[in-house]
């Protein structure tokens, strides 16, 4: 579905994302965990999800965009969400806090499952937080189960597994 149908189409654009976008991703990784309440993860846990860091460093990312694809939301020129994914799997999906419930994260996931139509895959995965598990759902994925996650320095923190079947057309 273009971006047009979904939303003011001169405002919202989707492009690859580029190495100079790293820390501006790494920023709107923090904000996205930072505004989540303690409700399904400790404040440790969160603390530990955002690698402990109060300030952006893309270099994490950059080492992901070698193996990882990287698509950015934009508005304007201000790069406001992104999602990234190797073939069938989404690895990470964040929202600006600022810019959340506008459909931003709904335009992201379909264009992951787009990709992978177009490269006849018929079953997406993806790994969604507690917070992030009735968004999916929402959007046709379905629970597969839940399983542990581990985040740096051994937290350990439930997620649960998900999957989508595509329609290849």
């Amino acid at each position: 579905m273009p971006v047009s149908e979904t939303m003011n189409a001169n405002e919202i654009s989707l492009r690859p994302a580029v190495e100079k976008d790293a820390w501006v991703l790494s920023a709107i990784h923090i904000a996205a965990i930072k505004a989540l309440p303690a409700t399904f993860y400790t404040h440790k846990e969160l603390l530990a999800w955002r690698n402990y860091r109060e300030k952006p460093d893309g270099s994490k990312i950059l080492k992901s965009m070698k193996t990882e694809t990287f698509w950015v939301a934009v508005e304007g020129d201000i790069v406001i969400g992104f999602a990234s994914f190797i073939v069938d799997e989404l690895i990470g999906l964040y929202v600006h806090p600022s810019y959340q419930g506008k459909g931003i994260g709904r335009i992201l996931v379909q264009h992951f499952c787009n990709e992978a139509i177009a490269q006849g895959i018929d079953k997406v995965l993806t790994t969604a937080s507690l917070y992030a598990e009735g968004f999916y759902l929402r959007l046709g994925f379905t629970a597969i189960k839940r399983a542990p996650h581990y985040l740096r320095t051994n937290v350990v923190v439930p997620v649960t597994k998900m999957s989508k079947t595509l329609t290849i057309s």
